[in-house]
């Protein structure tokens, strides 16, 4: 289990290299590939759960994390960060040593091993990762993946990105399975409330204002839903992101990440 996955050092190699991180010493020269774009997805198929790494809970830095029964039907939007060399070769929670050329990528709650779909939603490039180890234990951070997996996602420079991420079976649609390439960006919304009641959503409404949080609006049902929706946004940027989240939570609400 990776205790910390994006300490200083990482997140200034994501932030600050233009081409692949600095190789591992230890690793053999002829395990970096010459073309990281060529490394193909991963393939989805039936494997037991691992003996390592699926216990029903665990704790980290205060935190408990209660496994998902099942990754069936898992989808989520949020933020994906990366890691690279300071783990490279070191075991994961699966006790598979972490290969930051291969298409993996640790998350919390989903067992393990699973096989998800991540797509950047900024540029809509989208890969095929296999989840083998724990991560990240950052606020707002929803999965953590390999160096190749956010290289071919065009997200280690930022080193961080708004994602989705779908699991995927080895029954799941081809057009799941194949990486995909979308047009255009999404207008991603934090959405703090739904209600069936207007006045409601108002007041929640009015509760942000006063906290100081601008770019509040109120969604009116229609036929994808009949709730009023309080969202916030468009949101810029990962950095708008945490502070909103932050600011968000200390007042005791929920939040989803959201389009419109």
């Amino acid at each position: 289990m990776r205790l910390a996955p994006c300490i200083a050092l990482a997140l200034l190699l994501a932030a600050c290299s233009s081409g692949p991180p600095p190789r591992d010493p230890t690793a053999p020269r002829s395990s970096v590939p010459g073309d990281l774009a060529s490394i193909p997805d991963a393939v989805p198929r039936h494997e037991p759960r691992s003996t390592r790494g699926n216990p029903a809970s665990y704790e980290v830095f205060g935190k408990r994390y209660h496994l998902l029964p099942s990754a069936e039907g898992y989808k989520e939007r949020g933020v994906a960060s990366w890691y690279g060399p300071d783990f490279h070769t070191k075991a994961t929670s699966s006790g598979e040593p972490y290969d930051m050329y291969a298409m993996t990528a640790a998350h919390k709650t989903l067992p393990i091993p699973a096989y998800a779909r991540v797509t950047n939603l900024a540029n809509g490039r989208s890969v095929v990762v296999r989840i083998n180890d724990r991560g990240p234990f950052v606020a707002n951070r929803i999965i953590d993946l390999s160096y190749t997996a956010a290289h071919k996602l065009d997200m280690t420079r930022a080193g961080t990105v708004f994602v989705e991420v779908e699991v995927i079976t080895p029954e799941s649609p081809p057009s799941t399975l194949r990486p995909q390439q979308a047009t255009g960006p999404l207008r991603l919304f934090l959405q703090t409330g739904a209600f069936g009641v207007a006045e409601n959503a108002r007041q929640l409404a009015a509760r942000l204002g006063a906290a100081g949080i601008s770019n509040v609006t109120i969604v009116a049902p229609d036929r994808s839903s009949r709730l009023h929706r309080v969202r916030i946004g468009p949101i810029a940027d990962v950095t708008t992101f945490d502070m909103l989240a932050e600011r968000v939570g200390q007042l005791g609400m929920d939040t989803l990440l959201v389009t419109q």
